[in-house]
Parts: C-alpha cells; sequence; structure tokens
C-alpha cells in the first residue's frame, strides 16, 4: 500500500473516532440498552485497531497487544451473539466477525520493517500469502462488501435522532475500508 493511501485511510478511520465517542456521551443507554452501548464500545475499539494498522509510523501498542485485544473482543461478542440470538442480537455476530477479521490481518498480513520499533504497521512490503488464507480474506472481504451495501441502503432510511445514522455510516465506512484491505492481502 502507498504511503498516500495509507495516510489516506488512516484520516478516514481517524474521523470515525468523532462520531463514536459522540455517541458514547450524548446517547441514552439506560433506554437503548446494554448491548447498543457495548456495539458502540466495540466499534471505538475496532476503528482505533484499523487507525494502528494503517498508519505509516506505527503505534504505541505491538502486534501482539493488538492480538490479545481483538481476540477478546471476538470471544466476548461471539458469546454475547451466542446467547442473544434469539432475541435479535445481530449486531454481537458483526462485531465479533470483525473483530476476528481484524485478528487474522494483524496475525498473518505482512508488516512493515522494524524500523519503527515493535509496533503495528500494515504499510509494509507485500507477500503472496497462501491459497487458504488469500480464500478466507476473500470471503471475509465479501461479507463486509455486501454489509456495507446493507448499511448503507438502512443508513439512507434512518432518522437521525436515536444514532442509528451515525451508526450506519460508520459501519459502511468501515465495511468498506476492511474489504479493501482483506482484498488487498488476498492478492
Amino acid at each position: 500500500m502507498s504511503g498516500v493511501v495509507a495516510w489516506t485511510l488512516t484520516a478516514m478511520f481517524a474521523a470515525l473516532v468523532l462520531p463514536c465517542v459522540l455517541r458514547l456521551v450524548r446517547l441514552d443507554y439506560r433506554r437503548l440498552g446494554g448491548p447498543v452501548r457495548d456495539g458502540d464500545l466495540a466499534e471505538l475499539l475496532l476503528i482505533v485497531a484499523m487507525v494502528a494498522m494503517l498508519c505509516p509510523v506505527g503505534g504505541p501498542i505491538p502486534a501482539a497487544g493488538w492480538q490479545a485485544v481483538l481476540a477478546l473482543t471476538a470471544g466476548w461478542f461471539a458469546v454475547s451473539w451466542w446467547k442473544g440470538r434469539r432475541s435479535g442480537h445481530a449486531a454481537c455476530g458483526h462485531h465479533a466477525v470483525s473483530a476476528a477479521a481484524m485478528l487474522i490481518m494483524v496475525t498473518f498480513m505482512p508488516h512493515s520493517e522494524v524500523s519503527h520499533g515493535p509496533w503495528l504497521v500494515m504499510s509494509g512490503p507485500d507477500a503472496t500469502p497462501a491459497l487458504w488464507l488469500s480464500l478466507v480474506f476473500g470471503g471475509v472481504a465479501a461479507y463486509f462488501a455486501v454489509d456495507a451495501v446493507r448499511a448503507g441502503i438502512l443508513a439512507a432510511r434512518s432518522d437521525r435522532g436515536s444514532g442509528q445514522l451515525s451508526r450506519r455510516v460508520c459501519r459502511v465506512i468501515m465495511g468498506l475500508g476492511m474489504g479493501y484491505m482483506l482484498i488487498g492481502a488476498a492478492v
């Protein structure tokens, strides 16, 4: 990935921090419920992880730290989805898939040279992944592309007061960004 693309994507994802923080500060989670709050917190965490992966100068948390955080996040939301699957906790499933996809990227995508220390930087030299990994990356990229289109359609129909529009626009941008990174890694 070129430096210009990496910086552009870094800035785009960093801009998503603001609507997430504003939702966390302004919304009434007693009325909306714990799963909505947890989803907004997970989205903020995943956005920060995307910024750390894409930023050409790296970040202060090494790859192993992100692996631990993303594994815990994926596990938490997978269990939450499983427990609440009958009551419509689909967002928990999406956050579990997102965290697992990011964990796969952190683990298997090439990292840059050690010139930035042990920090996570995905903009380094490319290496061709194994066929199975390309298929996994391609399949997950397809999931995010479909989800981004679905979230975009729902965003067009959302009312502005509930935080749904902000949440769905963030989901569209995150989905497209994740799909782009995964497709880039798959080839």
